[in-house]
């Protein structure tokens, strides 16, 4: 039966994009400066074997004489570098224009409004920030006071910290919901809530958060795929990134290793379907922290991962991965995400088609969602396709 894979190793991207300096990001290369970092000890065998170190412009990770898969690029062609973009433009739902951001604080009278209409005393920070040091810096405050902690990012988000115990998860979870009826006609892309727990000096965020999303523009290849009868399942964020559209299945994760047990759980018993599954810990764990370190570390715990993954997977199955924004944590301005492109690694289990095959470099994430769309018998109204590529024609979509 028919199986599809995507994997979003969120934020590893693969250099700067042509337009990087706009976005203050020149010299942004997420891959290679953790590479480089690691050095000769960094060990992706499976990654290696498979070829992440062919794809055009990455210098610095170790390489492989003949790839296993088909490996390539995608450049992003909608403004922006943040989650909603990346993913949306994935699964063909790319935006002329990028989203508003906030990043001098909201307006007095946005949150004036957020504080009458979930009637709070106020509201700490009204500042771009990082999420871990806002609330070791106002986590005391904000329990004391019974003000959430509300911050941003040169992302179009609108986070909201809590306390779970002293301010109420679920209370924190219906003040979001108030902010994104708020920001709908703002257009914002997201709406955060960024639980924590613990004391003084010692907060710590949980796996408890929440995006709210903006409803996509248009219909998306996950959309497309239900509408067919295809079972889409969203491993970690997918379903909040979706506003949970085109989504069949959403499995809630609690981390990158939690994420991968559920994938290969699904692969042991889906007959058939789109399994799109978002790895968040790369990304907020260690490229908003400027982790190097950890984010190697944490791809060669991915390495394994995948290996018991492909012990799960049948012949013909599809699977790409591949990421949604850059992160560089070798960057030196700021916590933000950078504007890179995407890796694609892509191959048919158990097939040997796609090996060493150069895919090049895409002039859409969409090429992706196209690509998954024609691998189960549709036609894509954004990207190009790659599936033949990788198997010869007989064998497609088999």
């Amino acid at each position: 039966m028919t199986r599809a894979f995507v994997l979003v190793l969120d934020s590893l991207g693969v250099g700067a994009l042509p337009d990087a300096a706009d976005f203050g990001d020149v010299g942004a290369h997420t891959l290679d400066h953790i590479s480089s970092h690691m050095g000769t000890g960094f060990q992706i065998p499976r990654l290696t074997a498979l070829g992440l170190g062919h794809i055009p412009g990455v210098e610095k990770t170790p390489r492989t004489e003949l790839p296993a898969a088909a490996t390539g690029r995608c450049l992003e062609s909608s403004p922006g570098k943040d989650t909603s973009t990346g993913h949306w433009e994935m699964m063909a739902c790319g935006l002329d224009s990028g989203f508003p951001v906030y990043e001098g604080g909201f307006p007095a009278e946005l949150i004036d409004e957020f504080v009458k209409r979930c009637d709070l005393p106020g509201v700490l920070c009204n500042e771009a920030a990082s999420g871990t040091e806002v609330i070791g810096r106002l986590g005391d405050e904000h329990i004391a006071s019974g003000k959430p902690i509300v911050y941003t990012s040169a992302d179009s988000v609108f986070q909201v910290a809590a306390h779970e115990e002293h301010y109420g998860l679920e209370r924190l979870l219906d003040h979001c919901r108030i902010a994104r009826e708020m920001f709908d006609p703002l257009g914002l892309g997201r709406i955060i809530a960024r639980p924590f727990v613990g004391n003084s000096g010692n907060f710590t965020r949980t796996y408890n958060r929440r995006d709210f999303s903006l409803l996509p523009p248009h219909k998306t290849s996950l959309d497309k795929l239900k509408d067919a009868g295809v079972d889409v399942v969203g491993v970690g964020k997918i379903e909040d990134i979706f506003a949970g559209l085109g989504v069949t299945q959403s499995i809630h994760t609690e981390g990158n290793r939690d994420g991968m047990q559920h994938t290969i759980h699904v692969a042991k018993e889906l007959e058939r379907g789109f399994v799109f599954v978002n790895l968040v810990d790369f990304d907020m764990l260690f490229g908003h922290r400027r982790d190097v370190a950890g984010y190697g570390k944490a791809l060669e715990e991915f390495d394994k991962d995948l290996v018991a993954l492909e012990a799960e997977l049948r012949e013909g199955d599809l699977v790409i991965l591949t990421a949604d924004h850059g992160n560089d944590p070798t960057h030196p301005v700021g916590t933000d995400h950078t504007r890179e492109y995407i890796p694609v690694v892509a191959w048919h289990h158990g097939r040997e088609g796609a090996a060493g095959v150069d895919l090049g470099t895409r002039s859409t994430f969409a090429d992706i969602g196209a690509t998954v769309e024609d691998f189960f018998g549709l036609k894509a109204q954004e990207g190009t396709s790659f599936l033949g590529e990788l198997s010869s024609k007989e064998v497609q979509g088999a």
